[in-house]
């Protein structure tokens, strides 16, 4: 479907003049070239297409499809934004180069370095959105234009934020506040989150603070869940739904790409948590984003809040 042509018609008015009479011929032989918006300029009109999986119709995968928030076309290389941590400031807000990309009428063609070769036929729905269509898997994407400097990184950090505790090996304790009631939890040194599950498996550990992370012996395991405070955006509600001992309830502050802190509300215990083995998304099946509508089949139901 090719809906790049902006179209214009004009007719040119000549006057001729002799000695004896004046003639008003109209050239209807005569056009201008027609002026054409390509495939190429459309894609390079937006710095950032932010892929919304919500409106995605796709049975299936394409990998770094799935896993990058946002895609930049760029002068044949392809940029994918596909980590949180540090979003907004890698590659000046591009994130990282993934691939090379071709057009030609309405078709895009992009190699990824790692998922090699795709083909998609594109359809520009309005102004910033298009539509990438892979005919041969029957999967469509599509993607909504910005530019970087009206990007609201922050709101696709905290909807995310799920993603973003996943993008660490571990997290470990690094504080726990002389105020609150002793609890179970004072005992956990390190908190792994993984896909899975609700928003996604986790498994704490009580081995002691500074061992060699592949070292560490993972002593409970479960799922946990994330839910929004209401008024206030950048405060989550955070349950650790223990296999077979409880939950575990605390609001979850982001202090930065690297610290979190968790308020253990039943005791009133503040604990801090820095991020070890930071994992660099480029095709890593620990992260693959799924629609809202997936995430609410695939949860338990564990939030009390």
């Amino acid at each position: 479907m090719r809906t790049f042509k902006l179209l214009f018609g004009f007719a040119v008015l000549a006057t001729m003049f002799t000695s004896c009479y004046t003639e008003v011929i109209v050239q209807d032989d005569y056009t201008d070239p027609i002026p054409t918006v390509t495939l190429a300029e459309v894609l390079a009109s937006h710095e950032l297409w932010y892929v919304d999986i919500n409106q995605s119709n796709a049975n299936g995968e394409i990998p770094f499809m799935q896993m990058a928030f946002t895609l930049s076309f760029r002068n044949g290389t392809v940029y994918a934004n596909n980590n949180l941590v540090g979003i907004g400031n890698e590659g000046y807000g591009y994130g990282i180069d993934v691939g090379y990309y071709d057009t030609y009428a309405d078709v895009l063609e992009i190699s990824h370095d790692l998922d090699g070769f795709n083909n998609f036929e594109v359809t520009q729905l309005n102004n910033k959105k298009l539509e990438l269509y892979d005919r041969s898997r029957n999967l469509r994407y599509v993607l909504v234009g910005f530019q970087r400097s009206n990007f609201d990184y922050d709101m696709l950090f905290f909807d995310n934020i799920h993603y973003f505790l996943q993008e660490y090996v571990t997290w470990e304790k690094t504080y726990t506040s002389d105020f609150g009631q002793l609890n179970e939890f004072d005992n956990e040194n390190f908190v792994q989150f993984l896909p899975g599950g609700g928003d996604g498996n986790f498994q704490s550990s009580q081995d002691g603070t500074g061992i060699n992370i592949n070292d560490i012996w993972w002593d409970y395991t479960g799922i946990y869940n994330i839910d929004d405070v209401p008024g206030n955006n950048y405060l989550k509600y955070l349950t650790l739904d223990y296999d077979y001992l409880g939950n575990e309830y605390f609001e979850l502050d982001v202090i930065n790409d690297n610290t979190i802190e968790l308020f253990h509300e039943a005791s009133g215990t503040l604990y801090r948590f820095k991020g070890r083995g930071f994992i660099q998304l480029k095709n890593e099946k620990r992260k693959l984003r799924k629609s809202k509508t997936e995430i609410e089949k695939s949860m338990k139901k564990i939030s009390v809040f």
